[in-house]
């Protein structure tokens, strides 16, 4: 984001709030995982987990849209809906 931008310094709040909401919905998944047994899902929800940390402790840039890298593959996901235990 374009720090230089009108707005710009409230949509850099907005976004630190939900990538701390996102790393804290993380730790809770992590959790759920780890009571399953399901590692290498534990494995990459710690993942996404450090990288929420890094993003969130300025270690790592919020976005690479103007560099060269890897892109997400943009599947499309549906929301589960309610989740039965």
């Amino acid at each position: 984001m374009n720090p230089n931008l009108p707005g710009a310094g409230k949509r850099d709040a907005q976004a630190h709030e939900k990538i701390a909401y996102i790393r804290q919905m993380l730790g809770e998944l992590r959790g759920v995982s780890s009571n399953e047994g399901a590692d290498m899902l534990c494995y990459l929800i710690e993942m996404a987990f450090v990288e929420a940390g890094d993003i969130l402790s300025g270690k790592r840039q919020l976005s690479f849209a103007n560099a060269e890298g890897n892109k997400a593959a943009g599947m499309p996901v549906k929301p589960a809906g309610k989740v039965q235990f």
